[in-house]
């Protein structure tokens, strides 16, 4: 039996994520789903934002549809989505950008970089280490190669290896990654890059970075496509796999109702497509978008849709 790990976690994932499960679990009523409770709200309750059984819990799933988590700025508060990646060693973080006139994939190394969580603080300053690994650039250089190669597109290396000495390391493995599988391939500065994203975004199909870089350009990125409330993503290991929103938790908004679930059931059909049900995965993807043209949107697209009413809109296209 398949078991979907369901963890909604803080401010509109507790919204967003009930609706987009409720699609998959309608279409899937055989996939058997428990729920973890992690986040900031559990750590107000306990003082324990995740424990070694949620770890646990996670690693026993098929899959996990993962909400949103909201990180204080306390010192004693780890944040919980980074060590879920580190823990279940969730190195790729996949993040599709698509329109009428691109396909796009963000493919961001997922596990060291900036966020690495070697960080300190001292007397008149902070320090967090960047961490950028031979193994690390390798592994994360050979998925984006895959994908490029599936895809038959560009892979582009994201970079700021005119600076930072560890995007040198960075950038020449992939580089010699690409050369090595006889892909074509194109090593960008980051900063030229994010604009000409937004300019040409028709002449990028996969695109490699470090962690950090990944997270910004994929946030730059969703300007294309109306907004963080659109885009999903994918955390995949070589043994286990999340999927999210890429928006945060949001807690200006949280509580209202009226959060964009497109993002949370787009993450949802990712995670149909890896358990291998494409044809679900593009049936959901045809019927948001047969919503979104009859006009019914939350109010971040210009609509007066609720989160629920908008997910009721796409199971009834759906027919479930």
């Amino acid at each position: 039996m398949t078991r979907i790990a369901v963890v909604s976690g803080d401010g509109i994932g507790q919204e967003v994520i009930p609706v987009a499960w409720d699609i998959i679990g309608s279409l899937h009523p055989e996939f058997d789903s428990f729920e973890v409770e992690v986040g900031y709200a559990r750590w107000q309750k306990s003082g324990v934002a995740c424990a070694d059984d949620d770890i646990t819990a996670l690693k026993s799933a098929d899959a996990i549809l993962f909400g949103a988590i909201t990180t204080p700025p306390d010192p004693c508060y780890q944040s919980v989505i980074l060590r879920i990646r580190q823990a279940l060693d969730l190195y790729a973080n996949l993040r599709p950008v698509k329109g009428d006139l691109f396909d796009i994939i963000i493919v961001r190394e997922n596990s060291e970089g900036l966020y690495s969580g070697i960080e300190w603080r001292e007397k008149d300053r902070a320090c967090t280490v960047r961490v950028v690994s031979v193994e690390g650039s390798r592994r994360i250089a050979r998925a984006a190669i895959r994908l490029a190669g599936e895809r038959g597109c560009l892979l582009t290396i994201g970079n700021k290896a005119n600076v930072i000495k560890s995007d040198v390391l960075f950038r020449d493995i992939c580089c010699h990654e690409a050369a090595k599988a006889g892909i074509s391939f194109e090593a960008c500065y980051i900063d030229s890059l994010a604009l000409d994203l937004l300019l040409h975004p028709a002449r990028y199909g996969v695109i490699v970075t470090t962690n950090i870089f990944g997270d910004i350009l994929s946030d730059v990125a969703g300007y294309l496509v109306g907004g963080l409330g659109m885009l999903p993503s994918a955390n995949i290991g070589d043994r286990y796999a999340l999927f999210e929103p890429v928006h945060g938790s949001a807690p200006d908004i949280a509580g209202q109702g009226i959060a964009n679930p497109v993002a949370a059931i787009r993450s949802g059909a990712m995670l149909l497509e890896h358990l291998g049900y494409r044809d679900d995965a593009l049936r959901i993807e045809a019927a948001l978008q047969a919503v979104i043209r009859r006009g019914i949107t939350t109010p971040d697209l210009g609509g007066t849709a609720t989160t629920i009413s908008f997910g009721e809109a796409v199971k009834a296209e759906l027919g479930i």
